[in-house]
């Protein structure tokens, strides 16, 4: 590889820029680092909970920065696969306030983790390895 890769921000298309804002930030503890406009209506929002950063964009700016997502469907098949110190309690904070589609479980590959949805449909991993 000719150069070295230093991060990668999911940017997820949403319907409701501060929908998903409340979502991820009163569900998932993540706090909101900017948005813009700076009050709502927003189109845009950066939301982070420690070194996880995730790109929240309404559909219309977005459809003008990438011509090809203006037809396909928000939510997609984009899972994102986060790692969490505490996996247990996690669950237990947010599985009455989500729809879990994967249950806690221990994997054979030696992960604990569960699945659930976020409100456009895409799926949040939430995973910690040796458990």
């Amino acid at each position: 590889m000719p150069h070295h890769l230093k991060k990668l921000t999911p940017n997820l298309i949403v319907s409701d820029v501060g929908g998903s804002m409340t979502f991820y930030r009163d569900v998932l503890g993540f706090s909101v680092e900017q948005t813009v406009p700076d009050a709502a209506p927003y189109v845009f929002a950066i939301m982070k909970s420690g070194p996880v950063e995730i790109f929240l964009n309404a559909p219309g700016p977005a459809h003008e920065e990438y011509p090809a997502f203006k037809d396909r469907p928000i939510g997609g098949t984009l899972t994102l696969f986060i790692e969490v110190e505490d996996i247990r309690g996690s669950y237990e904070q947010v599985k009455d306030r989500v729809q879990v589609v994967m249950p806690l479980e221990t994997k054979w590959y030696g992960v604990t983790e569960f699945a659930f949805l976020d409100p456009d449909g895409y799926v949040i991993t939430f995973a910690q390895p040796g458990t």
